[in-house]
Protein backbone atom coordinates (compact mmCIF):
# COMPACT_ATOMS: atom_id res chain seq x y z
CA UNK A 1 0.00 0.00 0.00
CA UNK A 2 1.03 3.44 -0.55
CA UNK A 3 1.44 4.82 2.62
CA UNK A 4 2.33 8.34 1.45
CA UNK A 5 -1.82 8.01 -0.56
CA UNK A 6 -2.94 7.14 2.30
CA UNK A 7 -1.68 9.83 4.73
CA UNK A 8 -3.51 12.13 2.28
CA UNK A 9 -6.92 10.08 2.56
CA UNK A 10 -6.62 10.30 6.24
CA UNK A 11 -6.05 13.88 6.27
CA UNK A 12 -9.20 14.31 3.94
CA UNK A 13 -11.41 11.63 5.88
CA UNK A 14 -10.66 14.03 9.19
CA UNK A 15 -11.24 17.05 7.53
CA UNK A 16 -13.75 16.76 5.25
CA UNK A 17 -12.38 18.60 2.38
CA UNK A 18 -9.68 17.69 -0.37
CA UNK A 19 -9.33 21.72 -0.07
CA UNK A 20 -8.68 21.84 3.43
CA UNK A 21 -6.17 18.48 3.65
CA UNK A 22 -4.24 20.52 0.88
CA UNK A 23 -4.09 23.11 3.22
CA UNK A 24 -2.50 21.09 6.33
CA UNK A 25 -0.43 18.61 4.48
CA UNK A 26 1.19 21.87 2.39
CA UNK A 27 0.72 20.62 -0.63
CA UNK A 28 -1.45 21.54 -3.93
CA UNK A 29 -5.04 20.76 -3.85
CA UNK A 30 -4.33 19.16 -7.56
CA UNK A 31 -2.00 16.85 -5.79
CA UNK A 32 -4.60 15.80 -3.22
CA UNK A 33 -6.84 14.43 -5.28
CA UNK A 34 -3.56 12.66 -8.02
CA UNK A 35 -3.26 10.57 -4.19
CA UNK A 36 -6.61 10.31 -3.59
CA UNK A 37 -7.54 8.47 -7.29
CA UNK A 38 -4.16 6.52 -6.77
CA UNK A 39 -5.52 5.04 -3.57
CA UNK A 40 -8.63 4.22 -5.04
CA UNK A 41 -7.14 2.96 -8.23
CA UNK A 42 -4.77 0.40 -6.28
CA UNK A 43 -7.91 -0.49 -4.26
CA UNK A 44 -10.29 -0.56 -6.64
CA UNK A 45 -13.22 1.21 -4.59
CA UNK A 46 -14.21 4.60 -4.51
CA UNK A 47 -13.28 6.01 -1.43
CA UNK A 48 -15.38 9.41 -1.34
CA UNK A 49 -18.31 10.99 -2.48
CA UNK A 50 -18.87 14.82 -3.11
CA UNK A 51 -21.20 16.96 -0.77
CA UNK A 52 -21.75 20.36 -0.97
CA UNK A 53 -18.33 21.96 -1.13
CA UNK A 54 -16.64 19.04 0.24
CA UNK A 55 -16.11 14.84 0.65
CA UNK A 56 -17.79 12.30 2.61
CA UNK A 57 -16.74 8.91 3.16
CA UNK A 58 -17.90 5.77 1.23
CA UNK A 59 -18.72 2.77 3.15
CA UNK A 60 -15.21 1.65 1.73
CA UNK A 61 -13.65 5.03 2.60
CA UNK A 62 -15.05 4.67 6.10
CA UNK A 63 -13.48 1.69 7.08
CA UNK A 64 -10.38 2.31 5.85
CA UNK A 65 -10.22 5.86 7.47
CA UNK A 66 -10.70 3.61 11.04
CA UNK A 67 -7.89 1.60 9.71
CA UNK A 68 -5.72 4.77 9.24
CA UNK A 69 -6.22 6.00 12.29
CA UNK A 70 -5.45 3.16 14.22
CA UNK A 71 -2.36 2.78 11.62
CA UNK A 72 -1.33 6.45 12.16
CA UNK A 73 -1.97 6.43 16.11
CA UNK A 74 0.83 3.87 16.19
CA UNK A 75 2.68 5.58 14.11
CA UNK A 76 2.77 8.38 16.49
CA UNK A 77 2.99 6.26 19.89
CA UNK A 78 5.97 4.64 18.33
CA UNK A 79 7.89 7.63 17.88
CA UNK A 80 7.18 9.05 21.21
CA UNK A 81 8.53 5.73 22.38
CA UNK A 82 11.39 5.73 20.58
CA UNK A 83 12.12 9.08 21.80
CA UNK A 84 11.46 8.33 25.09
CA UNK A 85 14.21 5.46 24.98
CA UNK A 86 16.28 7.50 23.27
CA UNK A 87 16.15 10.31 26.12
CA UNK A 88 16.40 7.92 28.77
CA UNK A 89 12.66 8.37 29.93
CA UNK A 90 11.47 4.72 29.16
CA UNK A 91 13.41 1.44 28.45
CA UNK A 92 15.01 -0.71 30.65
CA UNK A 93 17.57 -0.43 33.37
CA UNK A 94 19.92 -3.87 34.23
CA UNK A 95 22.17 -3.27 37.56
CA UNK A 96 24.55 -6.09 39.07
CA UNK A 97 24.92 -5.20 42.94
CA UNK A 98 26.95 -7.24 45.59
CA UNK A 99 25.12 -7.84 48.64
CA UNK A 100 25.73 -4.65 50.55
CA UNK A 101 24.87 -2.32 47.96
CA UNK A 102 21.62 -4.35 47.26
CA UNK A 103 20.38 -4.07 50.13
CA UNK A 104 21.62 -1.23 52.17
CA UNK A 105 22.23 1.58 48.85
CA UNK A 106 20.59 0.30 45.69
CA UNK A 107 16.62 0.68 47.25
CA UNK A 108 17.17 4.09 48.12
CA UNK A 109 18.95 5.23 44.95
CA UNK A 110 16.04 3.20 42.92
CA UNK A 111 12.91 4.99 45.17
CA UNK A 112 14.86 8.45 43.96
CA UNK A 113 15.14 7.55 40.43
CA UNK A 114 11.65 5.79 40.11
CA UNK A 115 9.70 8.61 41.14
CA UNK A 116 11.23 10.51 38.46
CA UNK A 117 11.64 8.15 35.34
CA UNK A 118 8.65 5.92 36.50
CA UNK A 119 8.55 4.17 32.43
CA UNK A 120 11.84 2.63 33.17
CA UNK A 121 11.46 -1.00 34.02
CA UNK A 122 14.56 -1.58 36.72
CA UNK A 123 16.06 -4.97 37.57
CA UNK A 124 18.96 -5.94 40.31
CA UNK A 125 20.97 -8.75 39.96
CA UNK A 126 22.47 -9.67 43.05
CA UNK A 127 25.57 -12.22 43.24
CA UNK A 128 28.97 -11.75 44.33
CA UNK A 129 31.82 -9.38 43.15
CA UNK A 130 33.24 -11.72 40.83
CA UNK A 131 29.75 -12.42 38.93
CA UNK A 132 28.62 -8.46 39.06
CA UNK A 133 31.98 -8.29 37.51
CA UNK A 134 31.22 -10.64 34.56
CA UNK A 135 27.56 -9.64 33.97
CA UNK A 136 28.53 -5.89 33.52
CA UNK A 137 31.03 -7.53 31.07
CA UNK A 138 28.63 -9.48 29.37
CA UNK A 139 26.73 -7.14 28.97
CA UNK A 140 24.03 -8.67 31.19
CA UNK A 141 24.14 -5.29 33.46
CA UNK A 142 24.51 -1.46 32.42
CA UNK A 143 25.87 -0.63 35.61
CA UNK A 144 27.32 -2.72 38.57
CA UNK A 145 27.75 -1.57 42.01
CA UNK A 146 30.77 -3.90 44.02
CA UNK A 147 31.99 -4.03 47.32
CA UNK A 148 35.49 -5.40 49.03
CA UNK A 149 36.63 -5.76 45.44
CA UNK A 150 39.68 -3.27 45.09
CA UNK A 151 41.44 -4.87 41.43
CA UNK A 152 39.32 -4.92 38.25
CA UNK A 153 39.95 -5.94 34.88
CA UNK A 154 41.03 -3.01 32.68
CA UNK A 155 37.61 -3.59 31.40
CA UNK A 156 35.97 -2.25 34.07
CA UNK A 157 36.17 1.47 35.09
CA UNK A 158 35.22 1.82 38.66
CA UNK A 159 34.53 5.40 40.52
CA UNK A 160 34.51 4.87 44.50
CA UNK A 161 31.28 5.37 46.14
CA UNK A 162 32.10 5.41 49.49
CA UNK A 163 33.78 3.42 51.68
CA UNK A 164 31.82 1.36 54.58
CA UNK A 165 33.41 0.92 57.95
CA UNK A 166 33.84 -2.45 59.10
CA UNK A 167 33.66 -2.73 63.09
CA UNK A 168 33.91 -5.20 65.83
CA UNK A 169 30.58 -5.17 67.15
CA UNK A 170 28.80 -7.08 70.44
CA UNK A 171 25.58 -7.18 72.37
CA UNK A 172 25.24 -3.25 74.58
CA UNK A 173 26.24 -5.14 77.81
CA UNK A 174 29.12 -7.13 76.80
CA UNK A 175 32.22 -6.28 79.42
CA UNK A 176 34.19 -5.06 76.90
CA UNK A 177 31.55 -2.42 75.36
CA UNK A 178 33.03 1.51 76.43
CA UNK A 179 36.57 0.60 76.98
CA UNK A 180 39.28 0.31 74.30
CA UNK A 181 40.44 -3.31 73.73
CA UNK A 182 43.23 -4.43 71.55
CA UNK A 183 42.57 -6.71 68.63
CA UNK A 184 45.18 -9.29 70.87
CA UNK A 185 43.51 -9.48 73.66
CA UNK A 186 39.87 -9.34 71.93
CA UNK A 187 41.21 -12.90 70.00
CA UNK A 188 42.33 -14.13 73.38
CA UNK A 189 39.76 -13.88 75.06
CA UNK A 190 36.45 -13.53 73.43
CA UNK A 191 34.43 -16.07 71.16
CA UNK A 192 33.64 -14.63 67.82
CA UNK A 193 31.14 -15.45 65.33
CA UNK A 194 32.94 -16.07 62.01
CA UNK A 195 31.65 -16.12 58.24
CA UNK A 196 32.14 -18.55 56.06
CA UNK A 197 35.79 -19.15 54.22
CA UNK A 198 35.64 -16.56 51.37
CA UNK A 199 33.74 -14.00 52.80
CA UNK A 200 35.67 -10.69 52.48
CA UNK A 201 34.64 -9.82 56.34
CA UNK A 202 36.21 -12.92 57.45
CA UNK A 203 39.13 -12.63 54.97
CA UNK A 204 39.60 -8.95 56.27
CA UNK A 205 39.67 -9.91 60.18
CA UNK A 206 41.87 -12.85 59.35
CA UNK A 207 43.91 -10.06 57.14
CA UNK A 208 44.59 -7.72 60.32
CA UNK A 209 44.73 -10.45 62.55
CA UNK A 210 48.52 -11.33 60.77
CA UNK A 211 49.48 -8.02 60.21
CA UNK A 212 49.78 -7.76 63.95
CA UNK A 213 50.87 -11.71 64.61
CA UNK A 214 48.26 -12.49 65.90
CA UNK A 215 46.44 -16.48 65.42
CA UNK A 216 43.10 -15.66 63.93
CA UNK A 217 40.08 -16.72 66.03
CA UNK A 218 39.04 -20.39 65.98
CA UNK A 219 35.70 -21.26 64.01
CA UNK A 220 33.63 -22.08 67.16
CA UNK A 221 30.69 -20.56 65.88
CA UNK A 222 29.96 -19.84 61.80
CA UNK A 223 27.29 -18.59 59.32
CA UNK A 224 27.15 -19.06 55.73
CA UNK A 225 25.59 -15.48 56.11
CA UNK A 226 25.51 -11.80 57.02
CA UNK A 227 22.58 -11.72 58.87
CA UNK A 228 22.30 -14.96 60.67
CA UNK A 229 25.95 -14.10 61.74
CA UNK A 230 24.62 -10.71 63.36
CA UNK A 231 21.55 -12.23 64.68
CA UNK A 232 24.16 -14.56 66.55
CA UNK A 233 25.97 -11.61 67.88
CA UNK A 234 22.68 -9.97 68.85
CA UNK A 235 21.50 -13.27 71.01
CA UNK A 236 25.05 -12.62 72.65
CA UNK A 237 26.75 -15.79 71.26
CA UNK A 238 30.37 -13.61 70.88
CA UNK A 239 31.65 -10.81 68.41
CA UNK A 240 31.98 -10.17 64.76
CA UNK A 241 33.19 -7.72 62.21
CA UNK A 242 30.57 -6.33 60.31
CA UNK A 243 29.93 -4.08 58.04
CA UNK A 244 28.72 -0.47 59.24
CA UNK A 245 25.99 -0.33 56.59
CA UNK A 246 24.21 -4.06 58.03
CA UNK A 247 24.54 -2.94 61.68
CA UNK A 248 23.62 1.06 61.28
CA UNK A 249 19.89 -0.36 62.14
CA UNK A 250 20.83 -2.62 65.16
CA UNK A 251 23.15 -0.19 66.81
CA UNK A 252 20.21 2.41 66.00
CA UNK A 253 17.52 -0.01 68.33
CA UNK A 254 20.01 -1.00 70.68
CA UNK A 255 20.67 -4.29 70.06
CA UNK A 256 24.33 -4.21 68.84
CA UNK A 257 27.17 -2.05 70.18
CA UNK A 258 30.78 -1.11 68.55
CA UNK A 259 33.54 -2.00 70.15
CA UNK A 260 36.47 0.44 70.68
CA UNK A 261 39.49 -2.10 69.18
CA UNK A 262 41.64 0.82 67.40
CA UNK A 263 44.13 -1.51 65.88
CA UNK A 264 41.62 -2.99 63.86
CA UNK A 265 40.67 -0.20 61.93
CA UNK A 266 39.71 -1.71 58.38
CA UNK A 267 36.89 -0.18 55.96
CA UNK A 268 34.93 -1.99 52.39
CA UNK A 269 35.17 0.09 49.41
CA UNK A 270 31.97 0.10 47.34
CA UNK A 271 32.22 0.76 43.57
CA UNK A 272 30.39 1.99 40.97
CA UNK A 273 31.26 0.24 37.80
CA UNK A 274 30.80 0.27 34.60
CA UNK A 275 32.46 -0.71 31.30
CA UNK A 276 35.75 1.25 30.09
CA UNK A 277 35.03 3.06 26.67
CA UNK A 278 31.93 1.86 26.14
CA UNK A 279 29.10 4.73 25.71
CA UNK A 280 26.21 3.99 28.39
CA UNK A 281 22.40 3.62 28.02
CA UNK A 282 20.44 6.76 28.39
CA UNK A 283 18.95 5.00 31.33
CA UNK A 284 22.09 4.13 32.78
CA UNK A 285 23.09 7.51 32.50
CA UNK A 286 19.84 9.35 34.26
CA UNK A 287 20.64 6.64 36.69
CA UNK A 288 24.17 7.68 37.10
CA UNK A 289 22.92 11.18 38.77
CA UNK A 290 20.64 9.11 41.29
CA UNK A 291 23.81 6.95 42.38
CA UNK A 292 25.15 9.33 45.57
CA UNK A 293 24.13 7.30 48.45
CA UNK A 294 21.71 7.95 51.24
CA UNK A 295 22.81 7.08 54.75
Amino acid sequence: MNLHALRVFHSIARLGSVTRAAEELHISQPAVTIQLRNLEKEHGLPLTRPQGRGVVLTEAGQWLAAQADRLFALEANISSSMEAVRTGRSGSLKLAATYLPANFLLPKMLARFRFDYPDIACTVLTSNAQTACKRLLRYEADIAFIGSMRTFPPDVRCELLLEDELAIVATPDHPLVGRPVTLSELVRGTTFVLREPGSSTRDTLFALCRARGIAPPEAALQFSGPQETIRAVIAGLGVTLASSLEIQEHIAAGALAKLEVPDAAAVNPISCCTRTNDRLSPQAEAFLHYSSPIL
